[in-house]
């Protein structure tokens, strides 16, 4: 879809609706208007998943999370002055407008200007041990297990890059030789590979300490062992969005009691559940942080992601959470890794 009408929605238009016309164009974007063309609102990915982390069934209205002020201009200008408008404010997005408030169009920064390679470090753990994969990782380190007809690490690393991201760090340990020996420095796949190698065990947070530089722009940190569809562009607009020092992706983790559950009051007896189903979110093992989170990881010393974002918390950093929509598994069990590889060819096939 490239017309800006195809991103066009009325405000009865479900957050599920809505959310298939951002996936379906290159725009991640949706104008809400009335019958008579009326700009009612906007919609970004953003916006729907923080109704998501509000609550809001699918089956709501796209009016409860639409930006209802959206900066727009007047039409009749001249294109260098949009151009400049988008600069100065970063917008993906203009709507114009009529001098009522008639949407006349939707400017879209230059497809090309998008597709720019990004700067942003993508950091890979990688070094673990994969114990509850054996036998198969007792001769290969799990991130070189073929999921389809490649490492999974390799499609992981795809994944980043067909958004943009070309700059990537993996923290080996466990059989390193094979991942750097299949990896080098990324140049065949047409991206830039370096390599931390623990001595130790340091956790997902402990091994950033042994960053060669500091990172000058928000960076990606992720398990070596998820297959994933997110959009990482999405993930980085919205952690810039929010001003977080820190944002974490969580999915929705839905678990059943076996047995009823009662509500009393004193010896009361008030209500009676039957196996109830509860729904939590939990941490999805990607994450964004900026640099200066860097600043509360001890040298060289074993510390875990959850550790260094409590840490953040107690100290009154703004921390986000990005709840995912998107497919999403952890290659943890035989099970899992047996999944994995049934799921490749409808997942990540192209």
């Amino acid at each position: 879809m490239k017309s800006w009408k195809d991103v066009l929605i009325q405000p009865q238009t479900t957050i599920l609706e809505a959310m298939k016309i951002i996936d379906a164009t290159t725009m991640q974007f949706a104008a809400v208007v009335d019958d008579n063309m009326f700009l009612l609102g906007t919609v970004t990915d953003g916006d729907i998943r923080r109704g998501i982390l509000k609550g809001l069934p699918l089956e709501s209205a796209i009016s409860k999370v639409m930006n209802r002020s959206p900066f727009c201009e007047r039409e009749g200008k001249k294109i260098v002055y949009y151009k400049k408008k988008m600069r100065e404010r970063k917008l993906k997005q203009l709507p114009i407008l009529s001098s009522d408030s008639i949407l006349r169009g939707i400017l879209f920064s230059d497809e090309l200007e998008l597709a720019i390679k990004k700067n942003n470090k993508v950091i890979l753990m990688v070094g673990g041990l994969g114990t509850r994969l054996r036998p198969l990782t007792d001769t290969i380190p799990k991130p070189m297990l073929n999921v389809g007809n490649k490492p999974i690490l390799e499609t992981i690393i795809e994944s980043f890059k067909n958004y943009g991201f070309m700059n990537f760090v993996l923290s080996v340990n466990y059989k390193k030789e094979m991942i750097m020996d299949y990896f080098q420095d990324g140049t065949h796949l047409g991206v830039k590979i370096e390599y931390i190698e623990e001595t130790k065990r340091l956790g997902t947070a402990g091994a950033l300490s042994l960053l060669s530089e500091k990172p000058t722009e928000p960076f990606f940190v992720m398990n070596g062992d998820l297959l994933t569809k997110i959009n990482f562009e999405q993930l980085l607009d919205f952690h810039n969005e929010t001003n977080s020092v820190a944002t974490m992706c969580v999915r929705e983790y839905k678990y059943q009691i076996p047995y009823g559950v009662i509500e009393t009051d004193n010896d009361q007896l008030l209500s009676i559940v039957e196996k109830p189903v509860h729904k939590s979110f939990v941490n999805a093992g990607i994450y964004v942080l900026n640099p200066a989170a860097l600043d509360h990881v001890p040298n060289n010393e074993f510390h875990d992601m959850p550790e260094l974002y409590k840490k953040l918390m107690n100290e009154k950093e703004n921390v986000s959470a990005f709840p995912l929509r998107e497919y999403w598994l952890d290659i943890g069990r035989l099970d899992d890794y047996e999944k994995a590889n049934g799921d490749y060819k409808e997942t990540f096939y192209d």
